[in-house]
């Protein structure tokens, strides 16, 4: 029987995608090793995390010593926003996002456990979705918003999927054509992205063993690809 303490406070989207991911003969909600586990498909662990990775560390770290686990993470593609009136109803508006997230954004989440990967106990399946986002009014709160607040994340539709099983699967994602040394700014450049994305991914990397430091060029550190 599924534990009810782990669905008391489930969100829309992690309710959907687990309803997405699951087989039959799947089993939701299950105790293992004083973990409530959202997905349990023979002997591997499935865990949902739609976003801060931070706060499931400790759960993976321990999980990991003694079952395969597999963190499903959702990358959002395509958002449309829908805003209600404050009473939580009445739909004001329904607009697409110009943002759209991409592999690379996985890296946000990843600093706080990048070396976990390298265990071939814990794997990585990322979601590429289409989501939408349901905002409320309320004046006291979303100060930050101009007054509205993200009330709840709906699955509309799964796109695709990529899964990482080891550094060497984080490596492809270095383009090729990347000449070495290279700094954060390069790497940022050559996948297209913020210079902030290229220095977690960078970090990611170094802890992985997939590059390592060669030097600097100035006050930019200088690294070169590890082999693996």
């Amino acid at each position: 029987m599924p534990h009810k303490i782990g669905i008391l406070n489930e969100k829309p989207l992690h309710a959907d995608l687990k309803k997405w991911y699951a087989l039959p003969g799947d089993r939701l909600e299950v105790l293992v090793d004083g973990f409530h586990i959202d997905i349990v498909r023979g002997t591997l662990l499935v865990e949902v995390q739609s976003r801060n990775f931070s706060a499931i560390k400790r759960k993976l770290a321990k999980l990991v010593l003694h079952h395969p686990v597999r963190l499903v993470y959702p990358i959002v593609q395509e958002k449309w926003i829908v805003k209600l009136a404050s009473d939580g109803c009445r739909e004001l508006s329904r607009r697409k996002s110009p943002k759209k997230c991409s592999i690379e954004h996985i890296f946000d989440e990843l600093v706080y456990f990048p070396k976990l990967l390298t265990n071939p106990n814990f794997s990585i399946e990322a979601i590429f979705i289409q989501e939408e986002e349901v905002r409320r009014y309320d004046g006291a709160r979303g100060w930050r918003r101009k007054g509205w607040v993200t009330q709840e994340r709906r699955l509309l539709k799964v796109m695709d999927k990529r899964t990482f099983e080891s550094p060497s699967d984080i490596a492809a994602l270095i383009p090729d054509d990347l000449a070495e040394p290279f700094t954060t700014f390069n790497l940022a450049a050559a996948i297209g992205k913020p210079n902030w994305i290229g220095q977690k991914m960078a970090y990611c990397l170094r802890e992985m063993g997939i590059i390592v430091q060669t030097g600097k060029r100035r006050n930019a550190i200088l690294y070169v690809r590890n082999g693996v």
